[in-house]
């Protein structure tokens, strides 16, 4: 997706608008946008977006549902030919969110497509830049050229402009996020939509991540599913999630999306999937090694590959005694300690269901500074290492950092 709005500021780079932030906070008490009322806890398993079944699920809620979706993905496999079904290899990739760190993650693939080995991945998933990068990389190399002009030729007015800090505070957030809603909407075109649908009809899975803020948790949304629904609206919808995903609470509005259950019309808000989650592959509460029992699948042990679009720990800073720098990198310290946490539980997943691990991230020989956001000069050297380390095909990790077995 046109990560050419770098969907996503990440955790250091949002520490340069906590001073912002923070004065709005002290200045709040003036009119804020109105919405419709949230979906009741209650009736959250009711509330089915356009009406399509399969267009999303609940992470701490629906593992009898993804469950049957993994057998409805198997059977789609089987019946589009491919012979070796139950034994053929299952590749899975999960993209992390990290801002303009996102052109990382997009040179490593494309190095990856240059050395000749890069698989066909069963599932993709993504958050935030990650959500913005994964519909690129689930449809293959063909599209590694337009990834790279996403984060190699994207600038801050492709991805947000600010406001003024009274326009602010009377609102939803620090900028206005319709330039990269128009980013995303230019790449998620027609075409795109039609091949995620094939794909998905190929027993292929791509999904993204989002926070519904007003309950607090996680949602999955099943892309092939809304893409191969056929409803007018499902472009659009893919549109809204690939934005939310991406949406940094405070910093980007949030995307609200509407309900209706019953004949009553609530909206949800939907921000950064990275507010629960930097980076997944399925719920741990999903036994995929059982699974695959169940469907007589034995023989063919899957491979997972997580890129994280950042560095293992917060970049070292000599931390004055004022309250705003204190904030500013306790959040950065929490988010970076939170996104290595995320590894922990994907690899205690994978290990128990045989899943083969391989992590990758931005390592100490990367040098260039950062000068602020969406700096060209410095997303096309991160994309040229993230490059090399791909053609290198040596730089995958098979366990979490300081994990000892």
């Amino acid at each position: 997706m046109a990560l050419a709005a770098r969907a996503r500021l990440s955790a250091v780079r949002v520490a340069s608008f906590v001073g912002l932030f923070v004065t709005a906070l002290v200045l709040a008490g003036c009119a804020t946008p109105q919405r419709l009322p949230a979906v009741p806890l209650s009736l959250a398993a009711d509330a089915v977006p356009l009406d399509i079944p399969d267009a999303r699920y609940y992470a701490d809620s629906d593992v009898d549902r993804i469950s049957l979706l993994a057998n409805q993905a198997y059977h789609r496999a089987k019946a589009a030919s491919f012979n070796d079904t139950k034994h053929r290899q299952r590749y899975f990739l999960a993209i992390s969110g990290g801002g303009d760190d996102g052109a990382f993650g997009a040179g490593l693939l494309a190095g990856w497509s240059a050395r000749g080995d890069r698989p066909q991945f069963t599932v993709v998933t993504g958050v935030s830049t990650g959500a913005l990068s994964a519909p690129f990389a689930f449809l293959g190399p063909e599209y590694d050229e337009q990834l790279k002009s996403i984060y190699t030729e994207t600038g801050p007015d492709d991805v947000f402009q600010p406001r003024s800090l009274m326009a602010a505070v009377a609102n939803d957030a620090m900028t206005d996020a319709t330039p990269l809603r128009n980013t995303i909407a230019s790449f998620v075109d027609a075409d795109m939509v039609q091949r995620i649908a094939e794909e998905y009809g190929k027993g292929r899975i791509l999904l993204i991540l989002t926070t519904n803020l007003d309950q607090g948790r996680s949602v999955i949304w099943n892309i092939g599913a809304i893409a191969a629904s056929g409803h007018p609206r499902a472009r659009e919808l893919i549109v809204d999630v690939l934005l939310a995903s991406a949406s940094l609470p405070g910093i980007f509005p949030p995307v609200m999306i509407g309900i209706t259950v019953n004949g009553k019309h609530y909206q949800e808000m939907h921000v950064d999937g990275g507010a629960v989650s930097q980076v997944f592959l399925y719920p741990p509460s999903f036994n995929l090694k059982k699974k695959m029992r169940e469907l007589h699948v034995t023989d063919a042990k899957p491979v997972a590959y997580i890129i994280r679009n950042g560095r293992l720990r917060r970049p070292e800073e000599d931390v004055e005694r004022k309250t705003l720098k204190i904030a500013q990198q306790a959040i950065s310290t929490m988010t970076t300690s939170n996104g290595v946490n995320d590894l922990y539980r994907m690899y205690l997943t994978t290990k128990r269901d045989g899943v083969a691990f391989n992590m990758a991230y931005i390592d100490e020989g990367f040098h260039v500074p950062y000068k602020g956001p969406f700096d060209k000069a410095y997303m096309n050297a991160l994309y040229t290492h993230g490059y090399r380390m791909g053609i290198a095909g040596h730089e995958w990790h098979n366990t979490p950092p300081g994990y000892q077995e």
